[in-house]
């Protein structure tokens, strides 16, 4: 199995790997800093290089439990070694993105006990949908205001990786409406903001709420009778 540089240091931007597997359209590493996609979050982008030769790495998607980078142009062999660098710029906007949505599901889990119902994100804009019945402006003013006072309040990103017993003893460990975690796992990552949300979540985030900048809630609408959806930007 692929060891995934990310799930531990999400500021990982560039590393060595050895090709482990071929496949019709990309490789596959025995370690890659590479997010795969998942969770509302895109997957990364960046370049493989070996040697002289450099591909573009135009997908990175999980198959069969294995992390596949796709790649244009003839393919190296089993064995290569190759050097990966991540598009940093656009990962780290994801990782504040992530961290935003975080922060936003936080406080509206504390202040409103609403559920999450679906998400997405791109760099620097994301939206989030939640299980309230009614929504109005002086409430997602109110909110914008909570979550950029969590973001000055620069907490702390704690990531753990525990065991699936001890992970689900932690009470409101999965804030979305569905439990979307695979039975078999036997760890879970959960992701930690210090003294406001604490979630099982696979993606890759910044160290401190300070690094995630204003959060500005550009629009929101109804998308059911207890589905409302919520659009955030960073500046």
């Amino acid at each position: 199995m692929t060891e995934l540089l990310y799930t531990t240091d999400a500021y990982v931007q560039n590393f060595a790997a050895v090709v482990t597997a071929v496949t019709d359209d990309g490789i596959i590493l025995n370690k890659t800093a590479f997010y795969p996609g998942g969770g509302g979050q895109p997957n990364d982008e960046g370049t493989l290089t070996a040697g002289e030769q450099t591909w573009v790495v135009t997908k990175v998607k999980k198959v069969g439990g294995e992390v596949v980078h796709f790649v244009e142009g003839e393919l190296p062999g089993v064995g290569t070694a190759i050097t990966g660098q991540l598009d940093w710029d656009r990962r780290y906007k994801l990782m504040r993105t992530h961290t935003a949505m975080h922060i936003l599901c936080g406080v509206v889990w504390r202040d409103y006990g609403a559920s999450v119902t679906g998400g997405n994100m791109d760099p620097l804009k994301g939206r989030m949908d939640f299980e309230f019945e009614t929504m109005r402006q002086e409430l997602v003013t109110e909110i914008e205001t909570a979550v950029n006072v969590e973001v000055e309040a620069a907490r702390a990103t704690r990531v753990q990786i525990l065991p699936r017993e001890e992970a689900f003893q932690i009470p409101d460990l999965i804030r979305t409406k569905i439990n979307l975690l695979p039975e078999g796992i036997s760890e879970v990552r959960t992701v930690e903001l210090v003294g406001l949300d604490l979630q099982a979540d696979g993606g890759t985030h910044v160290a401190n709420t300070k690094e995630v900048g204003r959060m500005r809630i550009t629009d929101y609408k109804s998308k059911g009778k207890i589905n409302k959806r919520i659009y955030v930007e960073l500046d």
